[in-house]
């Protein structure tokens, strides 16, 4: 899970702009939906996320915002949210029309005609395949995401979003290797494959292949790839062929973010995740053992239903020996019709009083491993002409220095700021 944007605008740019909430894959689709509309004009793309209430209410404020200060644009909503209810989203006033999930990506739904032609929700639960599609440019962006893999066929006790983007399905390699050439053409050093849940890719296609595989190829068959990078994985579903691009290929970036959620078993069980505390462990002492510099991230939700303080500490306690550096806290946000929001509620005060407690953690550790790379050389993506983030992920700022945006920098970090690391130029 990633947080929404809590700051998109929708400025008049007399063509199509796009407010975007939510994850990596959200943005992938942002840039498929940019390309389908490039002919139109006028019209606002809400691409909404259904988390957490937060993230709706984001967007609906979004919607009412850019209808008060553009009222002759025609609005689209679209995203998780829309997908899953498709009236409430189309009773706002401004909007013009709900496109689902499906819907969206398909070029005929971005037709002049066709924004003319009322809403288009398809039945999410139905798609068996997942198109390939060809994007080139991110706006404003000097890494390029890549759609792997959509939906999802787990379901765990908190989540809603198998019912916004349906069960699992893959892009094919020949499709993705098609994709990231064309993105390392248009100039983009770094590339990071994304989806709903990327570790059950290759399930669904001849001989179920796993993700590692997939990146081994791209590697091979793209030599000109400079970096290639993972979003979120499952910790029980890394395969062999990952842990041994982590220990040999170095345009493998050394970084791991971990579809974590908790750090207690019973917490885990009643969300019916997969994997156990201890798995987690074993994942990180591996994954430091082969790269000692790695960088660890971790989603965690504070707060879940039947969680007592007992039961907090130990995700607590756990967080401190684990001591991962990028930790995403989300508290515990009530989706309707999930089991979890059926189960004992903890009170929303409190909820987010622990995700500031495990946020206070993450500072924590995050300041310490960013210590750790104290004078070390670090490869840094340039994203501005004076900041950009290393191989392992951590944020480095140029002290006095300056480069430019997606250039691959030798920085030595050489001081720990509130922001990251300070660094210069080697």
């Amino acid at each position: 899970m990633t947080s929404p944007d809590p700051t998109p605008s929708a400025e008049d740019s007399g063509g199509v702009d796009i407010l975007t909430f939510g994850c990596r894959l959200n943005t992938y689709e942002s840039e498929v939906m940019r390309g389908h509309a490039a002919m139109l004009d006028d019209v606002i793309i809400v691409n909404t996320c259904a988390v957490t209430g937060e993230a709706e209410r984001q967007a609906r404020q979004a919607i009412r915002r850019a209808h008060r200060e553009r009222p002759g644009a025609r609005i689209v909503v679209t995203g998780c949210a829309a997908q899953i209810d498709p009236d409430r989203w189309a009773a706002i006033p401004g909007v013009s029309r709900v496109l689902g999930n499906e819907d969206k990506l398909k070029p005929e739904s971005w037709s002049a005609k066709a924004l003319t032609e009322g809403h288009a929700v398809s039945d999410i639960m139905a798609a068996k395949e997942t198109a390939a599609h060809l994007v080139t440019d991110f706006a404003g962006r000097t890494r390029a995401f890549v759609q792997v893999q959509q939906g999802c066929d787990h379901r765990c006790t908190f989540c809603i979003i198998p019912f916004g983007r349906g069960p699992s399905r893959s892009v094919p390699v020949g499709a993705v290797v098609d994709q990231v050439r064309a993105l390392v053409t248009a100039g983009y050093r770094e590339v990071v494959l994304t989806g709903v849940d990327i570790t059950s890719w290759g399930g669904d296609l001849p001989g179920t292949p796993r993700l590692g595989q997939l990146c081994r190829r791209l590697l091979a068959l793209v030599p000109e790839l400079e970096r290639l990078r993972l979003s979120s994985v499952d910790p029980v579903e890394i395969d062999e062929d990952i842990w041994r691009l982590l220990e040999n290929e170095e345009r493998f970036m050394p970084y791991l973010h971990l579809s974590l959620q908790a750090g207690s078993d019973m917490i885990l069980k009643r969300m019916k995740r997969r994997h156990l505390v201890a798995d987690a462990a074993a994942v990180i002492d591996r994954a430091r053992a082969i790269r000692p510099e790695i960088g660890i991230g971790a989603d965690l939700i504070a707060g879940f239903p039947t969680e007592d303080e007992a039961l907090f500490e130990e995700t607590l306690s756990f967080l401190e020996q684990a001591a991962l550096p990028y930790l995403h806290v989300f508290p515990y946000s009530a989706r309707p019709d999930t089991p979890a929001a059926r189960m004992p509620a903890i009170p929303v005060v409190e909820r987010k009083a622990r995700a500031a407690r495990i946020r206070a953690i993450g500072a924590t550790t995050a300041s310490a491993y960013y210590r750790s790379l104290l004078g070390r050389d670090l490869k840094v993506l340039m994203e501005t002409p004076e900041s950009g983030h290393s191989a392992e992920f951590a944020p480095v700022r140029l002290a006095t220095d300056r480069s430019e945006a997606g250039r691959i920098e030798i920085l030595r970090a050489t001081a720990v700021d509130e922001g990251g690391l300070v660094a210069e130029i080697v």
